[in-house]
C-alpha cells in the first residue's frame, strides 16, 4: 500500500508537534524525566520523517518492532521519574531489561511464542503506565484534569505499538491495509494528546 498525500500531511503535522514538544514541552522538569521525554519525542519525530520520505515500505525493516518500543518505554520512564521518583530506578531496570529482551528475541531466532509474549508483556506494562498514571494523578488532584490526555495518548500509543509489532511479527491483529490506513491519523491524535496534556496538565 502506497503512502498518500494526506498520509504525508498527517505525518508532517505529527512531526511538527513532536518537534514543538522537544523544543518547548519539556521545560521545567528535572534531568532524568527530560532525557526520557527527549528520547521518546525525538524517536517519534525521526520515525515520522522516515515514513514521509520512504513511505510505508520502511515498516518492513526488522528494526520497526525495536524502534516502536523505545517511544512507550521512554515516555513511561519519564512519567515515573517525574511523578513517582521513589520507583524511578526500579522502573529503569524494567525498561532496560524489557528493551534488551525485545532486541534479543527479534534479532536472534527464538522458538515458539516467546517473542510475542515478551513483546506483549513489555508493551503492556509501559502502555498501562502511560495510560493509568496521568489519569490517577488527575483524579487525585495532583495535576490538572487536562493531564489525563497524556493517559489517552498512552492508550493510543499502546494500540499503535501493538498493531505494528504484531504486524511485523507476522501475526497481525488487523489487516496490513487497515493498519496502514489508520496509522498516520493514530500517530497524529496520539501526539496531539501528549502535547496538550503535558503543556496544560
Amino acid at each position: 500500500m502506497k503512502i498518500t498525500a494526506l498520509d504525508r500531511i498527517l505525518l508532517l503535522v505529527t512531526g511538527l508537534l513532536a518537534a514543538y514538544q522537544l523544543a518547548f514541552g519539556i521545560e521545567g522538569v528535572s534531568t532524568l524525566p527530560a532525557i526520557a521525554y527527549t528520547i521518546a519525542f525525538g524517536v517519534l519525530l525521526v520515525a515520522g520523517l522516515l515514513l514521509i520520505i520512504f513511505g510505508f515500505e520502511i515498516l518492513d525493516s526488522p528494526f520497526v518492532v525495536i524502534v516502536s518500543t523505545i517511544i512507550p518505554l521512554s515516555l513511561a520512564a519519564g512519567l515515573v521519574w517525574q511523578h513517582l521518583a521513589a520507583f524511578g530506578n526500579l522502573y529503569l531496570i524494567f525498561v532496560i531489561i524489557g528493551f534488551l529482551a525485545i532486541v534479543i528475541t527479534r534479532l536472534i531466532p527464538t522458538p515458539g511464542k516467546i517473542p510475542t509474549i515478551v513483546l506483549a508483556l513489555v508493551h503492556g506494562v509501559a502502555g498501562m503506565t502511560i495510560f493509568l498514571l496521568p489519569i490517577i494523578l488527575s483524579i487525585q488532584g495532583k495535576t490538572s484534569s487536562v493531564f489525563s490526555l497524556v493517559g489517552i495518548g498512552g492508550a493510543l500509543i499502546g494500540v499503535g505499538g501493538l498493531l505494528l509489532s504484531f504486524l511485523k511479527a507476522g501475526k497481525p491483529i488487523l489487516s496490513r491495509e487497515m493498519i496502514l490506513k489508520i496509522l498516520p491519523g493514530l500517530l497524529l491524535l496520539m501526539t496531539l494528546c501528549f502535547v496538550i496534556g503535558f503543556k496544560y496538565g
